[in-house]
């Protein structure tokens, strides 16, 4: 009966954890670049019951041979393992804004032992120095003259320096070159990921790569074709009306699950008061 308990709290547990990522995802549906999470769910590995018998053999001294007899597997419960960002592009939007870049993937490469497609990233210097990387674009010019995100993170060359503009009169080409006037001024730093599911998400839209190793430069992949559209952001991949329908399924499956436990209360409820009474 307890393990039942145990069991239907697994349950609802996870489909809350759920309902908090699609949540997560919803608020996030008009922010640019941003990945929305799916869950891994997970089920506690399986118990296998037996019960325990015997048999009697018919001798002067009538013995008994135990033997346990299989009953069948049982779950224990389940639980959300992980949130795994989904890397699909978003639809570009046309801003007209100078400072607005989008990334375009053209052509990437599938990992053949992960089976998942590469992706690239603006990189971007993090509050701790190292490089994070990013697929929002919505980018601003901060009153250093240093070219950065909304929320204050310096965008980085294709050398891992910081990029000083004079002025926002400036160009990007479609290889990541920043031209002003007539001079290149510097290259957008863009990393490249063969396996971007290894990447850690972070705040601000950001990634991080394990143990902060850079990501290999893009433009030096031979099988890996891009390009960059100034004017255009990138808008969140969260589908707004699966996430809708996935919210209402988790939160009928919590629902359910409530149920469940309500018939286990009023079961123990029950041999407390009932059957455990002493006439």
């Amino acid at each position: 009966m307890f393990r039942g308990f145990y069991t239907v709290a697994s349950g609802m547990l996870s489909q809350q954890r759920k309902t908090e990522m699609l949540t997560n995802n919803m608020s996030n549906a008009n922010t640019p670049g941003y990945k929305a999470d799916q869950a891994s769910m997970r089920a506690f590995p399986k118990m296998l019951l037996e019960r325990m018998d015997s048999t009697s053999i018919p001798t002067e001294k009538a013995l008994s041979l135990p033997f346990n007899q299989k009953v069948g597997a049982l779950n224990t419960g389940v639980y959300m393992q992980e949130a795994i960002p989904s890397f699909l592009q978003g639809d570009l939007q046309e801003t007209g804004r100078n400072l607005d870049i989008a990334l375009l993937d053209v052509s990437m490469p599938t990992n053949e032992k992960t089976g998942s497609v590469g992706s690239v990233f603006l990189t971007v210097e993090g509050a701790d120095g190292n490089p994070r990387y990013t697929r929002n674009g919505n980018l601003t010019v901060n009153g250093n003259g240093f070219l950065t995100t909304n929320s204050g993170f310096y965008i980085l060359d294709e050398n891992g320096e910081r990029i000083r503009l004079d002025s926002e009169r400036f160009t990007i080409g479609e290889k990541g070159q920043i031209v002003a006037g007539e001079n290149i001024v510097a290259s957008l730093g863009v990393g490249y990921s063969d396996n971007p599911n290894r990447l850690v998400k972070q705040g601000d839209g950001l990634f991080a790569t394990e143990g902060n190793v850079p990501l290999p430069n893009a433009y030096e992949e031979n099988d890996v074709s891009f390009t960059t559209k100034q004017g255009f952001l990138e808008r969140s991949n969260v589908d707004a009306s699966r996430t809708m329908t996935d919210m209402l399924s988790a939160y009928r499956a919590f629902e359910a699950n409530q149920k469940v436990l309500q018939a286990y209360d009023r079961s123990m409820e029950k041999a407390a008061n009932e059957i455990g009474r002493v006439n």
